[in-house]
């Protein structure tokens, strides 16, 4: 099934707060709902958060009560005002809705508007699937039998709307009849590695051992890694990749031992305005999801300390080897090459 989707007049989602022990499903009534539902990372995952945006739109032309067109058009800022607050690092948030917002501008009067809106979010939804599947072909092109790939936070079913970004190339490699083997770090804080991401390779019977984070860098120097396949939050023109919070030490320990290094991301999440990584906002998480881990049942930290909790970071391009795209495979020089993988898009 889908992450997310539009359900009788809500958008229904995978509560991923709640996994790997309970499934469950959210519904939102309202676009205050859809924003709070990704900031509170009920949904997550650049391109799920990017459609959950785009019914977020959908919804809130529904709530509107304007009754000409100028009135809706105000209201419909206001919301993508909310809803690109919900997490600042994410480009698919404001490629979704700077889409739907134009959609919204072309349209006629408030009712077709409204029409409108949701068909142009349930596009969004099914182009993702078929992006990730196509993503997912040329980078299984990558994986060769018997290898051990390693993998970083979650990039799978539920970080899109279906199939996965750097999990469907592995599953579209496992599909192939490919004997492979997943490292999975924890990624902390969150866990999304060790509560999503383990939870969708169980389910996709694909072969997999749970690792710590911190033990990525010893399995690449024993030579027990073939390939590091991540996702992206955000990429700049010259290849920086914005990504989930130790994926920089991934990619410096990849470089030391000779493992290849691919960030897989649809086009949309490639960010042509910013020259380098430099210029991507990092979201800066509570400090509750460090400090409120316990460890036998007591705080793992004293009270009122200092906490610093970035939830990403970027990779120099220099450590990438390659971008994976629904286009093909960008290779250095990434400036170049990017864009020609964008704009075939376009």
């Amino acid at each position: 099934m889908r992450s997310i989707e539009w359900h009788s007049g809500t958008v229904r989602m995978i509560d991923q707060r709640l996994l790997p022990t309970t499934f469950q499903m959210l519904e939102c009534e309202s676009y205050e709902e859809v924003a709070d539902a990704i900031r509170d990372m009920a949904i997550r995952g650049a391109p799920a958060i990017g459609a959950a945006a785009a019914f977020g739109m959908a919804l809130a032309a529904r709530q509107s009560s304007a009754r000409d067109r100028d009135g809706l058009l105000s209201d419909l800022r206001a919301a993508a005002e909310r809803l690109k607050a919900a997490r600042p690092t994410a480009v698919n948030l404001s490629w979704a809705l700077s889409r739907l917002m134009k959609r919204a501008k072309d349209g006629g009067d408030p009712a077709a508007i409204r029409e409108r809106l949701l068909e142009g979010a349930q596009a969004l939804a099914d182009e993702d699937v078929e992006i990730n599947r196509r993503l997912g072909e040329h980078g299984a092109a990558l994986i060769e039998d018997g290898y051990t790939i390693l993998h970083h936070c979650n990039t799978g079913a539920l970080a899109t709307v279906d199939y996965g970004t750097a999990l469907g190339v592995i599953r579209t490699a496992h599909e192939q009849g490919k004997q492979i083997h997943v490292l999975v770090d924890e990624t902390r804080p969150r866990l999304q590695g060790a509560r999503l991401t383990t939870w969708e390779l169980q389910h996709l019977d694909i072969s997999f051992t749970l690792i710590a984070d911190n033990a990525a860098g010893h399995f690449m120097r024993s030579g027990q890694v073939d390939i590091v396949l991540v996702g992206a939050d955000r990429v700049a023109a010259n290849g920086d990749v914005a990504n989930k919070i130790g994926t920089y030490k991934l990619a410096l320990a990849a470089q030391d031992n000779g493992v290849p290094f691919y960030p897989c991301v649809p086009t949309s999440t490639v960010d042509l305005s910013l020259s380098s990584g430099d210029d991507i906002p990092i979201e800066e998480r509570p400090a509750e999801e460090i400090i409120g881990v316990t460890y036998h049942g007591q705080p793992i930290a004293p009270d009122g300390i200092q906490v610093a909790n970035p939830a990403f970071d970027v990779t120099p391009h220099r450590c990438v080897t390659g971008i994976v795209t629904e286009n093909g495979i960008a290779y250095p020089p990434l400036t170049p090459n990017l864009r020609r993988m964008v704009q075939a898009s376009t």
